[in-house]
């Protein structure tokens, strides 16, 4: 008799299974002196509750602490403090005045959970903002009422102080380094798409680094564009290196897409000039010899005359694109690059972004349903720890705001990794609690337990979850002294919570059992074909290089949300992993479309003969009708396409792409 063995189900694994990442050795160390110091001037003071709120403060910081630019650290830290001020204040206001109370804290989930549609500081600030309103109406604060917020705004700022204690020092560094990162990733993307073996995964996971790092990269100057409305030559600068990527990332899907070999001498000359950009050394713009632009950048002096001639579409607009690349950063005036930031388009201004923003979230339908599935969970969990004695039933809504967070990603997965990580925590929590004695063993204790906080948080949510319960548990009870008494509690709350958050926040959103993919590749298809019609269609020679720029890079940036939303989904139970995964390929397939597009507009501009309106409207129609079909069903099924241009056109390959894309998975109609 065969026995089967045991094992979790796939989901679970790809949730549990934890994410590469460096271990972030600078926040790991603002973690512990941000946690540990002011519980220690607390407990030095006589007033450990007071060091302990501060604490909690500091642990707010901790979470928001994820930039590597300066002026993003300040957002990032700073605005979210600002918000948990005013939750913990609303809390305690209403703390202890029965459902009051509930109605507060479930209004304030509302806003929480709408503000999330806005952006990432936004959601972090609407984090805090309903954590601590929770807080503040579930547990009795000390002092006045303004005492709280100050302690805990205190300690937040505390570890925004530690964050940019090295920015007089290495102000643009990050800035610098995300820059050269992209070009070192475009060098891998060379040497992946000209190895002329067609090794698609090779190129696939290359061509995503590279879009990934332009995306970072892009982020970090345009942030600190934004309150830099002058043209700052360092900014730029930067613009112009970035802007200057783009010919080689051009380039790539040519030679991989016709199998031309590129000498190993291209993707090193890249690499040479991402030395150059993470140092930041410029020299007087001239002809190359001693003193010369190339001399003082510090590159090889074969980099402008002693590249291989080159040979091909592909290796020529390589060449060219490195030319480009090299002059750009010799220039000594980078205020004479024509219209840098005009490729990205200018930022609006913070005011009017905050505009817009605010008449989105009050206009848009998801945000409305982000804002309501969250109050709901919340309005449960407070009715029902006011109806039923549960000791410091604050966990509950925390769990539930933990896991019900509509932007960070599957709610099922969630709840089960919340429940997990609690687990494992309140294990850690009952070690610290029964063996260590309250007082000046604390400190050392949450030194060492705050740095696993942002060491295990880009591991995962589980991860996360059980290196922050321990903390929370023992600041909580330097509050309300339980001692080992809180650890069973909070388990119970904590199942309670994920019950509430699966329950009502996924069982009953006919929206949970579906996922959003094909939506958002639908609109990536249809985009798609407005991209073919600005590379080929009439009048796309007058068309500014500008804007077919910023169309591609929209496009690649949206593929590349669909990439993160289609591994979210992977980790929800059948049968929306299972539907998730059945899009996949298309998610490829369209990729390669963008990428064949792309290749055949280089083509074009190395002496190829330009395709016939005919051909473009053929495909862009094809591409329109995928887009228009994809919005009205889930199960995906082939549908054979036959195309009628010439076989030596510039577009075959990328029609054979339209028509792989639609055999392989488009929907019945």
């Amino acid at each position: 008799m065969r026995h089967r063995t045991l094992t979790p189900p796939d989901w679970l694994v790809r949730s549990l299974k934890p994410q590469p990442a460096p271990i972030p050795w600078a926040a790991v160390t603002r973690a512990a002196i941000g946690m540990s110091l002011p519980l220690a001037i607390g407990t030095a003071a006589g007033k450990p509750t007071y060091g302990a709120l501060a604490a909690m403060g500091a642990l707010s910081g901790v979470i928001g602490d994820t930039a590597d630019a300066y002026r993003m650290r300040i957002l990032n830290i700073a605005v979210p403090q600002l918000f948990g001020a005013l939750g913990v204040t609303l809390g305690a206001l209403v703390f202890g005045h029965g459902w009051t109370a509930v109605a507060a804290v479930t209004l304030v989930a509302l806003i929480s959970g709408m503000m999330s549609t806005i952006g990432a500081v936004a959601s972090v600030s609407g984090l805090l903002l309903l954590l601590n309103c929770v807080i503040g109406a579930g547990l009795p604060l000390p002092g006045e009422w303004w005492l709280a917020p100050a302690l805990m705004t205190g300690g937040g700022l505390l570890v925004l102080a530690l964050a940019l204690l090295a920015w007089p020092l290495r102000s643009g560094v990050p800035e610098r380094t995300a820059v050269a990162a992209t070009y070192r990733n475009a060098a891998a993307l060379l040497e992946a798409a000209g190895t002329g073996d067609g090794d698609d995964d090779a190129y696939d996971k290359a061509r995503a680094a590279v879009t990934a790092s332009l995306n970072q990269a892009y982020d970090l100057v345009l942030a600190r564009r934004t309150r830099d409305h002058g043209r700052s030559p360092d900014l730029v600068r930067l613009i112009a290196e970035l802007n200057a990527v783009t010919p080689v990332v051009e380039a790539a899907p040519v030679a991989h897409r016709y199998g031309e070999k590129l000498p190993p001498e291209l993707p090193a000359a890249m690499r040479e000039l991402a030395k150059a950009v993470e140092r930041g050394k410029r020299g007087p713009h001239g002809e190359k010899g001693e003193g010369s632009a190339y001399a003082d950048l510090g590159l090889p002096e074969e980099l402008p005359e002693d590249l291989p001639e080159p040979h091909g579409a592909a290796a020529r607009a390589v060449h060219h694109a490195l030319r480009h690349a090299a002059d750009t950063l010799a220039d000594p005036d980078p205020l004479t690059v024509v219209h840098a930031e005009d490729r990205l388009g200018r930022p609006a201004a913070l005011r009017v972004r905050a505009r817009r923003a605010t008449r989105n979230v009050i206009l848009s339908g998801a945000s409305w349903r982000y804002g309501l599935r969250l109050a709901l969970c919340i309005g449960i969990a407070q009715a029902l720890v006011s109806l039923i004695d549960v000791p410091r039933s604050y966990w509950v809504a925390l769990t539930i705001t933990f896991v019900l967070k509509p932007d960070f990603g599957s709610v099922f997965s969630r709840a089960v990794l919340r429940a997990l990580g609690t687990a494992v925590g309140l294990v850690v929590a009952a070690a610290v609690l029964s063996s260590v004695e309250r007082g000046w063993w604390d400190v050392p204790v949450v030194l060492v337990l705050a740095t696993l906080i942002p060491a295990l948080t880009p591991r995962g949510y589980g991860y996360q979850t059980a290196a922050i319960t321990p903390v929370i548990l023992l600041l909580s009870d330097v509050l309300n002294h339980q001692g080992f008494g809180l650890v069973v509690p909070r388990l119970v709350d904590s199942l309670i919570g994920c019950a509430i958050a699966l329950v009502a926040g996924y069982l009953l959103w006919p929206e949970s059992w579906h996922t959003r993919i094909g939506d958002r590749l639908a609109d990536a298809v249809s985009d798609t074909a407005r991209y073919v019609e600005c590379a080929f269609g009439p009048g796309s020679d007058a068309t500014a290089p500008a804007a077919r720029a910023r169309m591609r890079r929209r496009l690649y940036r949206d593929l590349s949300d669909i990439r993160t939303e289609f591994q979210r989904a992977l980790t929800e139970p059948p049968p929306t992993g299972a539907r998730a995964a059945a899009w996949w390929p298309l998610v490829v397939a369209v990729e390669r479309i963008v990428d064949a597009t792309t290749a055949a507009r280089v083509r074009v501009r190395h002496g190829a003969d330009p395709p016939g309106a005919g051909e473009v409207g053929e495909v862009s129609r094809q591409l329109s009708e995928l887009a228009e079909a994809l919005r009205e069903v889930e199960v995906l099924v082939p549908v054979p396409v036959d195309f009628t241009g010439p076989k030596d056109s510039v577009l075959e390959p990328l029609r054979q792409e339209v028509g792989a894309a639609r055999a392989v998975a488009s929907p019945r109609r």
